[in-house]
């Protein structure tokens, strides 16, 4: 039984990759019943460690078969949300696309994830989240100014530009249904939602307290107290002691003199930096650790992946969760009255199709008539 404040809410994702499943991931974690329309060929293939394919059920479906997207239409006439993540005027072109669905459901909210959106010259061509990044303008800022920025993993653009920002824009169609009583298109880009995230670096700049430059800045490893360093063993501490009261208790875990580290003069920063780094490097990571825990200094060891659910302020809060012999992130944000919670484990491409077909109103015959033709599996 799921649980959240979107319980009630029927949504059908059409399976893609990345920002979409995020999206519906998120969903389901808050509640929604989320249907997944896996390709007809995908069935016995999936993984069962797929984290973001948890909370739903999935049914297999030939897209390009009439029939297929007549099941597609079915699904969508009962449901409050339907997501794809094709390409622009590919959904048309299979007979799902948002004029059709709205036809045959005007209350549907259609969420729509494209890296370019749905228009503009780049709609049409291919890119992941280091070109949408790069293109938003949220990728020159980052990383070390004698170097090409790095790939920060694809959190930024496919997650929380695009899976992030496609969730809230669902979540709001919903809010505004309430009124109107009827649905909307969604159209989520990634590069849209990155560039949203670039709003107060755009701010500074405007006001002139920010350089485009990398690594000349506060927030972008230009100060020497906002960065990562070296410790003994070869691990990483992370450094934010922005604030001069911050700053004061970095240099006093770390036996430095305030007054000879004045903390805003850029011309003694590369000193700075250095004497930090010397320091830094005379013990391990987890000393560092344990001598700042406690304090204010804003110094905190860099964890694995594999160490992170072990911290102790995230094992008190179960940031982290074993769910079905799976050790995962839990859902967020949390309600007070109606938290989300994890209800199915990662599904495998057409594994509820008959449940599914049946509770959508497809009699035993038809769901026989329509695997006979192909349509799904």
């Amino acid at each position: 039984m799921s649980a959240g404040p979107l319980q009630g809410v029927r949504v059908v994702e059409l399976a893609g990759i990345g920002p979409g499943p995020f999206a519906a991931m998120l969903l389901a974690d808050m509640g929604a019943d989320v249907v997944r329309v896996d390709r007809a060929g995908a069935v016995g293939q999936g993984s069962a460690t797929d984290l973001l394919a948890r909370g739903r059920r999935s049914v297999g479906v030939d897209l390009k078969h009439a029939l297929g997207a007549e099941v597609v239409l079915r699904l969508a006439e009962g449901a409050d949300v339907l997501l794809e993540g094709l390409r622009p005027g590919v959904a048309e072109r299979l007979g799902v696309g948002p004029d059709v669905c709205a036809r045959r459901n005007p209350r549907l909210v259609y969420g729509r994830m494209t890296g370019w959106g749905q228009d503009g010259p780049l709609a049409s061509r291919a890119g992941h989240d280091l070109t949408y990044l790069a293109v938003a303008g949220a990728l020159h800022p980052i990383g070390p100014a004698a170097a090409p920025p790095p790939a920060p993993l694809n959190y930024i653009a496919d997650f929380g530009g695009g899976g992030a920002f496609l969730a809230f824009g669902v979540a709001c169609a919903l809010v505004e249904r309430a009124n109107s009583g009827l649905g909307q298109v969604v159209d989520a880009a990634m590069v849209d939602g990155t560039a949203a995230m670039t709003a107060m670096v755009h701010g500074l700049l405007a006001a002139g307290v920010w350089s485009d430059e990398r690594e000349a800045n506060l927030l972008d490893g230009g100060a020497p107290f906002y960065r990562c360093y070296r410790a003994a063993d070869g691990g990483f501490l992370a450094v934010g002691a922005l604030e001069p009261q911050f700053y004061r208790e970095l240099l006093a875990g770390l036996d430095l003199n305030p007054a000879e580290w004045p903390q805003h003069d850029r011309a003694r920063w590369p000193q700075l930096g250095r004497a930090l780094a010397e320091r830094f490097a005379t013990a391990p990571r987890d000393l560092w650790a344990a001598r700042f825990a406690g304090t204010d200094a804003c110094v905190a060891p860099v964890l694995s992946l594999r160490e992170a659910p072990a911290h102790p302020h995230l094992a008190a809060r179960a940031t982290f969760v074993e769910h079905e012999g799976l050790v995962q992130p839990a859902p967020a944000p949390r309600l007070s009255r109606t938290p989300g919670a994890l209800s199915r484990p990662p599904v495998l491409p057409g594994q509820h199709t008959a449940e599914v077909l049946a509770e959508a109103g497809f009699a035993p015959v038809e769901v026989d008539a329509l695997r006979a033709a192909g349509a799904v599996r």
